[in-house]
C-alpha cells in the first residue's frame, strides 16, 4: 500500500469516526427540540454548529478520504456543498447532472479547496464537467493568489513549509497524476479558472 493511499484510509477513518457523535448530538437536539426543551438561542448555536461540523465533515470525506469505485450524485453533492457553504460569502454552483466517479469528485473538491484560499471576501464558484474534463471557475471582485501555492499545481516542488490550511495544494497535483490528468490554472485579477 503506498502511503498516499494510507493517508486517505486515515482521514476516511477519523471522519467516519467524528461523524456518529455528531449525529448523534443533532438527534438529541431534535428530540429536546420536540420536547419543548430546545427553544432559546443557545440551542440555535448548538444546532447551527452542529449541521456546520457534520457538513465539514461530509466534505472532508470525500476530499481527504479514500476514492474508491463509487458514484456520487448530484443531490448528495449539491446538499453536501448547500449545507457547507449556505449563508456564506462563497456561492458554490455544481453543474454536473449525472452520478460522478468519487476520484473526480475529490479532485473537484479539493480544487474548490484551492479556489477558496483565492476569494478570502467571497465570489463565486462554478464547478462544470464536460466530456470527462472538469472546471472550476471562480470569480471575485478581488481575488488573493499566492504565487507559491497555485505554482505547486503547475508542476513546483511541494514544499516541506506546507501549512495545513494549505494541504490541498499538496494532493491536487498528486491526486491528479495518478488519475491521468493534467491540471491547467489561469488567472487574472477577478477571475481564476482550474481545468483537470
Amino acid at each position: 500500500m503506498t502511503a498516499p493511499n494510507l493517508v486517505a484510509l486515515v482521514g476516511s477513518r477519523i471522519c467516519h469516526d467524528l461523524i456518529s457523535p455528531i449525529g448523534a448530538i443533532n438527534n438529541g437536539l431534535e428530540l429536546m427540540s420536540l420536547s419543548g426543551a430546545g427553544a432559546g438561542p443557545e440551542m440555535s448555536l448548538i444546532g447551527e454548529s452542529v449541521g456546520n461540523a457534520s457538513a465539514r465533515i461530509r466534505f472532508f470525506r470525500i476530499a481527504f478520504g479514500a476514492a474508491g469505485d463509487q458514484m456520487i450524485g448530484q443531490t448528495e453533492v449539491c446538499a453536501i456543498l448547500r449545507d457547507l457553504y449556505e449563508g456564506g460569502r462563497l456561492t458554490v454552483h455544481w453543474r454536473p447532472t449525472t452520478p460522478q466517479p468519487r476520484a473526480a469528485v475529490r479532485l473537484a473538491f479539493l480544487g474548490l479547496l484551492c479556489c477558496e484560499t483565492a476569494m478570502p471576501y467571497g465570489g463565486r464558484l462554478e464547478i462544470a464537467q464536460h466530456q470527462g474534463d472538469w472546471s472550476l471557475t471562480a470569480q471575485a471582485d478581488r481575488l488573493n493568489i499566492d504565487s507559491g501555492l497555485w505554482a505547486m499545481l503547475s508542476g513546483a516542488a511541494v514544499t516541506d513549509a506546507l501549512l495545513p490550511a494549505h494541504v490541498q495544494f499538496g494532493l491536487v497535483p498528486q491526486i491528479a497524476s495518478e488519475e491521468g490528468r493534467k491540471i491547467i490554472v489561469q488567472s487574472d485579477e477577478t477571475r481564476l479558472t482550474l481545468t483537470f
